[in-house]
């Protein structure tokens, strides 16, 4: 019996913004959350439209709240509204805190809502005068400061469409990205920290701008005002701050163009994914408030870089009147706990973090019983899933009473479709339940909806806000319906291998594109992960299928603990664990030790370019894998010989 690791409350339940909507909207249940996301998909009109007016979004709603259309992702949610996403992020007028800057090097900056809303004005202003059109594209090459927030609002006030990398990028992964977009104006800064080193970026910048011909001007900014290093080919960004304030938010309509995020691009050039400024709105004040219980004066902190989809997330919150905290650096720098000791000592509520952050505290047995969490009320997990012992691990020994919400979505809707609630216990190894107003399902190979415990793709029956406004460049949405639709007729497929449980609740199993195919089974690749990654002498593991004899055989990379080799003795350890927890299809054929895993910037497993080595074919892209050098170990491995 998988007992509950926490659960809510009554008092909790009472209490919750969750509850307070369904009162707002006269909704009579129980405290079952499966009957309020039901609620919520088979009255569309009624959610959405009662969630703009309980959110308190600035702008004119319209009157019709869905403009359905027969394809999918032409249907239109508020048609008829205007907005400005800036408007409703700067709509608290105070001197208290708006956003916090911790740097690993260990210097703090503040800035409060006054302050933010004046700095926005003053640089929407020279944007203006630069003569900026509604449209046109700005792309940012920043840290995770508070200057890049200013930059980010100051072009969602004018309507220009924001694109950011964090500083990881090497040049051509860059030039990769922002030259299909075409942007008019740079950003960037003159260097950052990471690991203790400080990483110049100014001597990536010419490079940048012989490859990318539309952009006319560039604005830098100081990592640190203290330290500062030149900026004097560049326009100074604090000097820009001299302008005047232009206080005019102009409305657009819901899908006006807010930013395009990049697909990872491991398996080919990156997507151009663009998100609108009514539909990232109201879904992200969706996730904080009913989701994540997250209210006026809280306090929210996510580990990430400006490169990853969860800045953006993090921004989102501000529009809920909650403070942000940004960590620029490496997560366990200079020490293991710096995270954990920041939300101790700036007190926060929500604090999120990637599954290998989780995992990697687990391997090296951190406990936290000298820190005070008492103020974390919730603590969300994504990136890969949460295994179900680094569920447990986060209760013995981070913290009891927290909310662990494992949550999954993407960059594709830049929110999520599985995510945590309050009225739902927290099992070891489930994310709690569906995304509200979000038809999410669970559909086997011939597009039906599978039974509990039976393994399926993540689907979306119906349209959602959430939904990409299109992908830049792909003016007549072929490549598009080819990301979303191509395996279900006019239903969202996500890419995801998934299974529901009978608690209402989803275990992820790795990526659809990633499944295991020995014997015609389907296997996902975290099932094996769950198992690896839970004995003592492993830190990590990569699993993938090799084309072998007119089938597939499964091939396992582990890294170990100091390093430490494996002999067959270990190797008959982690079969036979394997065997029994799983199946016997689940087992590994080869086991091999690895010097480094591969990983995207944000921190996910590579598990696709190390099939193509393996299977003999090109990579496309190496520029969207962190440590691309790791993947000279997978090379004509003489064990994998055909």
């Amino acid at each position: 019996m998988n007992k509950p690791l926490w659960h809510p409350s009554e008092k909790l339940k009472e209490g919750s913004l969750l509850k307070d909507f369904c009162k707002f909207v006269n909704f009579k249940s129980s405290n079952n959350f499966k009957e309020i996301w039901q609620w919520s998909i088979d009255n569309p009109n009624d959610f959405w439209s009662k969630f703009w007016d309980y959110s308190k979004i600035i702008g004119d709603k319209g009157y019709e709240i869905i403009k359905e259309d027969s394809v999918f992702n032409k249907t239109r949610f508020f048609p008829d509204s205007k907005l400005n996403y800036t408007e409703n992020i700067l709509k608290i007028k105070s001197d208290k805190l708006a956003v916090n800057f911790l740097s690993e090097k260990g210097f703090e900056e503040n800035i409060t809502w006054n302050e933010l809303y004046e700095k926005v004005c003053k640089l929407s202003s020279y944007l203006k005068k630069q003569n900026l059109q509604k449209g046109d594209r700005v792309a940012a090459y920043v840290p995770n400061k508070i200057e890049s927030i200013v930059c980010f609002l100051a072009c969602a006030k004018n309507g220009i469409i924001w694109s950011s990398c964090s500083p990881d990028f090497g040049a051509q992964g860059v030039v990769e990205r922002f030259k299909q977009i075409e942007p008019k104006i740079f950003i960037t800064c003159d260097y950052y920290y990471y690991n203790g080193k400080k990483i110049n970026i100014l001597d990536k910048v010419d490079e940048i701008l012989k490859q990318i011909p539309s952009i006319k001007k560039v604005i830098a900014f100081n990592y640190n005002k203290k330290e500062r290093e030149s900026l004097k080919n560049f326009i100074n960004f604090e000097e820009i701050l001299n302008n005047d304030l232009d206080e005019v938010f102009e409305r657009f309509e819901f899908n006006h163009p807010l930013y395009i995020l990049f697909s990872s691009g491991t398996t080919g050039k990156p997507k151009c994914i663009i998100h609108g400024s009514g539909n990232v709105l109201i879904e992200h004040n969706k996730e904080f408030m009913l989701h994540c219980d997250i209210r006026e004066n809280e306090k929210l902190f996510y580990y990430t870089t400006t490169g990853w989809m969860m800045w953006n997330w993090l921004v989102g919150g501000l529009a809920t009147g909650s403070s942000i905290f940004l960590f620029d650096g490496a997560p366990v720098y200079p020490k293991i706990d710096v995270l954990l000791e920041y939300c101790q000592n700036k007190k926060i509520n929500l604090f999120g973090v990637s599954a290998k952050y989780i995992d990697h505290l687990k391997n090296e047995k951190y406990n936290s019983k000298n820190l005070d969490l008492n103020s974390i009320k919730i603590i969300t997990s994504t990136g890969s899933p949460l295994a179900e012992e680094s569920f447990k691990y986060v209760y013995d020994n981070i913290k009891n009473d927290v909310h662990l919400a494992s949550i999954a979505g993407g960059t594709d809707l830049v929110g999520c479709l599985v995510l945590g609630n309050l009225f739902s216990n927290v099992h070891k190894g489930e994310i709690q339940g569906q995304s509200l107003g979000i038809d999410v399902d669970v559909f086997n190979d011939d597009g039906k909806s599978t039974e509990d415990g039976e393994k399926g793709e993540l689907v979306v029956k119906k349209p959602f806000p959430s939904m990409p406004v299109k992908f830049w460049g792909d003016n007549d949405g072929q490549k598009y319906h080819k990301a979303y639709f191509t395996r279900f007729e006019n239903i969202w497929h996500h890419g995801d291998f998934i299974e529901r449980t009978d608690k209402n609740g989803f275990i992820m199993r790795g990526r659809s594109d990633a499944t295991l195919n020995p014997g015609g089974v389907r296997i996902g690749t975290s099932e094996i992960y769950q198992q690896v990654e839970n004995i003592d002498f492993i830190t990590e593991g990569l699993v993938v299928g090799q084309d072998f004899n007119d089938d597939v055989r499964i091939i396992l990379f582990i890294t170990t603990k100091n390093n430490q080799e494996i002999d067959d003795e270990k190797i008959k350890l982690i079969k036979s664990k394997i065997r029994k927890n799983c199946s016997p299809k689940h087992v590994p054929a080869i086991i091999i030790k690895a010097p480094e895993i591969p990983r995207t910037k944000s921190g996910k497993i590579v598990e696709l370019a190390v099939r193509q080595i393996i299977n003999g074919e090109k990579i496309n892209n190496k520029e969207a894998i962190a440590n691309p050098e790791s993947l000279q170990f997978f090379e004509k491995l003489p064990q994998l010989k055909l």
